[in-house]
C-alpha cells in the first residue's frame, strides 16, 4: 500500500499484520479522491480543508490528505494493534505537524463533544461487523462538528445496508470490489 500522489506520493504505507484490520485498498482510496477532486455534487478544496479520519486504522486516507496539503488532520483509533504503525507511518512522513492522533473509543466517550474543530470531511471507515453507523452520523450531526458544506465518506461493505438518519442525504454512492463509498451531505 502507497501513497498514490501529492508531496509524498510513492511513499509505503505500513500494515498490520493481523486480520482485524482491514485498510483502505490503493484502488477504492483513489476513487475516493479522484470524487472529491472532480464531483460536481459538492465542492471541497483539499489543501484547504480540516479532515477527521474515525477508525482510522493504518491511516492511509488521512495519511493521503496530508499528501494533497490537506490543512489538518485528525486521526481516531482505539485499536491497540494498529496505533503503532499509525504511529510509525505518521512519524515517517518526516516534518509535517499538522496533524492530532486521538486514541478513544468513538462509541464509549465524549470525544465528539471535545473536538474544538469543524471538519470539511469526515472520514468513516469502520470494522465490516459494526452496526453502529447510524449512531455515529447522529453524534456528528448533535455536536455540529461538520461543517455546512462538508461531506462525510463512509466505507463499508458492499452488502450492509446502514441506516442513514433523516438528517442526512446521500450525494453518491459507488461499489468497489467487496466494498462500497457513499458520500453524504447535510440535508439543506
Amino acid at each position: 500500500m502507497r501513497i498514490i500522489s501529492g508531496s509524498f506520493k510513492g511513499k509505503k504505507i505500513l500494515e498490520p499484520q493481523d486480520i482485524k484490520t482491514r485498510p483502505l485498498k490503493d484502488l477504492t482510496k483513489e476513487s475516493i479522491f479522484n470524487i472529491i477532486n472532480h464531483s460536481n455534487k459538492f465542492k471541497i478544496n483539499l489543501n484547504n480543508s480540516i479532515i477527521l479520519d474515525l477508525f482510522s486504522g493504518v491511516g492511509s486516507f488521512g495519511i493521503e490528505c496530508l499528501s494533497r496539503d490537506a490543512k489538518f488532520v485528525v486521526f481516531v483509533e482505539f485499536y491497540n494493534g494498529v496505533i503503532p504503525i499509525l504511529k510509525k507511518n505518521l512519524l515517517h512522513l518526516k516534518s509535517i505537524e499538522n496533524f492530532e492522533v486521538i486514541e478513544k473509543d468513538i462509541y464509549n466517550s465524549d470525544l465528539f463533544s471535545k473536538l474544538d474543530k469543524k471538519f470539511d470531511i469526515i472520514f468513516l471507515d469502520p470494522p465490516y461487523k459494526d452496526k453502529n453507523i447510524e449512531n455515529v452520523l447522529l453524534k456528528i450531526k448533535n455536536e455540529k462538528i461538520l461543517n455546512k458544506k462538508g461531506i462525510i465518506i463512509v466505507h463499508r461493505h458492499k452488502n450492509d445496508q446502514d441506516i442513514i438518519p433523516k438528517n442526512f442525504k446521500i450525494i453518491e454512492e459507488k461499489k468497489y470490489g467487496i466494498s462500497k463509498i457513499i458520500f453524504l451531505s447535510y440535508l439543506n
